[in-house]
């Protein structure tokens, strides 16, 4: 009466509260990811164009910072507090518009980067926390459905797991602790492969060639490989003077072997 559920090899193995755990971890993918981009669609944010050696300069900023930090921490050491706060200063220093999203682009290779500040800080932490809520929700709401009939003690602890599931955005964020100790933090999270597309369409509500160009653009009707690009994101946090401060910069490549 009833299909079995597809199970991946992978979900055979963990444990149930491991799974959960995954599961989350794919809600707080999907929240960041909705919450840095939605700008355009939720906030009235525009995309402007960004200057190459500014986004250069970010870049390689962006790369040191990442680099000095330690495997097992994304808090910055002290050596680089500097260059920390004069990336998220940035638009104070070169009159730059926050919440706004800056494009670089050139064929096969785009960047983009945001800067926020109080209360936009504000409004971000609650959007983020919003999106994991909906994710986490809705994936309790799948596995009760494909799971929860079956008479099996493993899915019951599963679906119990996913049930006692609460994360705070903000915490995982270090918030507190970059308030409290003016501390400065940079995360990462990085995909061989994202949808340009469902990134343009779906997250930003923008036209993909206002991202990556019409050169490279997929076309109207593109094949797999045609929507797919390396991304790699980058979320700078820290204070000044009080006042929250964030910068994110976003790398994308495609990854077709011509570029």
């Amino acid at each position: 009466m009833f299909d079995e559920p597809a199970e991946s090899p992978a979900d055979r193995l963990l444990d149930p509260a491991s799974r959960a755990r995954e599961r989350a971890e794919e809600s707080r993918i999907h929240a960041q990811l909705a919450a840095v981009f939605e700008g355009p669609r939720k906030l009235d944010a525009q995309l402007r164009p960004l200057d190459a050696t500014l986004a250069r300069e970010i870049q390689r900023t962006m790369g040191r910072l990442e680099k000095s930090r330690t495997p097992d921490s994304p808090i910055l050491p002290p050596a680089v507090s500097a260059d920390a706060a004069a990336l998220l200063d940035m638009p104070h220093a070169r009159d730059l518009a926050r919440n706004d999203y800056y494009v670089y682009r050139r064929p096969g290779e785009a960047m983009i980067v945001r800067w926020l500040e109080a209360d936009e800080v504000e409004v971000f932490y609650e959007r983020l926390q919003a999106h994991f809520d909906a994710a986490i929700e809705g994936i309790r709401d799948d596995e009760r459905a494909a799971l929860g009939w079956k008479q099996d003690p493993a899915a019951a602890a599963y679906l119990k797991a996913l049930d006692a599931i609460q994360v705070t955005m903000a915490d995982w964020y270090l918030r507190d602790a970059i308030r409290k100790h003016g501390i400065y933090v940079l995360s990462t999270q990085a995909a061989d492969e994202i949808n340009i597309t469902y990134l343009a369409d779906y997250v930003m509500g923008v036209a993909v060639e206002d991202i990556v160009g019409s050169a490279s653009a997929p076309p109207v009707e593109p094949a797999e490989g045609d929507l797919a690009w390396f991304f790699k994101l980058f979320a700078l946090r820290g204070v000044k003077d009080g006042i929250e401060q964030m910068c994110f910069f976003a790398y994308l490549q495609k990854t077709d072997e011509q570029w």
